[in-house]
């Protein structure tokens, strides 16, 4: 685990009514950008049930020709985007003047908002490319500021361990007393990852408003009875007397991304790379791109 690690002297979160599984939902293989191969997890069909994110992606493969073309320049407006890399190297560059690069265990978060285009190629002629990207959505007042970026390497990234056999990297929110390395007051996105020893399990306690879910991409979890496999993301229910999860690791090992936020309950309508509220802010964030209007 390379996140900086925290003392075991924090507040440790119990939780006396764990949410349960509401479905469990398995990607669906893709490709994307100039032909990268992954899998989409997140689809638009679950945007509003897992509101405010909007989408989730896992590329994994040990295949050059799967990843090494990347993302070539492409626009986005209305939302932000969280790049997690778990092995691998991949640098951004936009047309707001940021560029960053980052390795294993590393987050790239942007701020699309008005506008930008930008790139992600990977910085790799062979080797094992595997990580994740999140979409999260912006409240309608935000979706047209200005442009943001921060990569966080994984040294950067704040972390802790509990006698419960769980090591957990605090991406975004708080988490037994820490905070993150990204914070965000509307939505309040929780991001961790979790690597759990066989039968290690870990408690986080989550407002009973946040939507949540859980993405298993090493082993296998269960939760309040039930398995979640690997490569499959458990969407959990929102029942009124629960005061958080309880996650466990089954036989061997496991990883596991655990997601949530607080829902915007605004309107969605996605085309493409724009994410806004209405067709009419569409069809403007259309022509505001053939126009060359988006940020430079």
């Amino acid at each position: 685990m390379t996140a900086t690690q925290q003392s075991s002297n924090h507040p440790v979160e119990t939780v006396l009514r764990s949410r349960g599984v509401e479905r469990l939902v398995i990607g669906q293989p893709t490709s994307d950008g100039a032909g990268v191969k992954l899998t989409r997890v997140l689809t638009q069909s679950l945007q509003r049930r897992l509101d405010p994110f909007l989408l989730l992606d896992n590329f994994d493969s040990d295949q050059a020709d799967d990843y090494i073309a990347g993302f070539p320049e492409h626009p986005h407006r209305g939302f932000e985007t969280v790049t997690y890399m778990i092995n691998g190297r991949m640098r951004h560059r936009d047309s707001a003047g940021h560029e960053g690069r980052v390795g294993p265990g590393g987050v790239q978060w942007m701020t699309a908002g008005r506008g930008l285009i930008h790139s992600e190629i990977p910085e790799q002629q062979a080797g094992l490319m595997e990580g994740f990207q999140l979409w999260l959505n912006l409240p309608a007042r935000d979706k047209l500021r200005a442009p943001w970026y921060r990569d966080v390497q994984a040294t950067e990234l704040p972390g802790f361990t509990t006698e419960a056999g769980a090591e957990v990297v605090l991406i975004a929110g708080e988490s037994h007393g820490l905070c993150g390395a990204v914070t965000r007051p509307v939505t309040e996105p929780l991001i961790l990852d979790l690597h759990l020893s066989p039968g290690g399990h870990f408690a986080q306690a989550l407002a009973t408003d946040r939507n949540a879910f859980v993405y298993v991409y090493r082993g296998e979890l269960k939760i309040a009875g039930n398995r979640v496999p690997r490569k499959q993301m458990a969407i959990l229910d929102n029942p009124v007397d629960s005061d958080g999860v309880l996650v466990e690791a089954a036989e061997a090992e496991t990883r596991a991304l655990l997601i949530a936020g607080r829902p915007l309950n605004e309107s969605i309508v996605q085309h493409g790379p724009f994410v806004m509220n209405s067709r009419q802010e569409i069809n403007q964030a259309v022509l505001d791109f053939q126009a060359g209007r988006l940020e430079r």
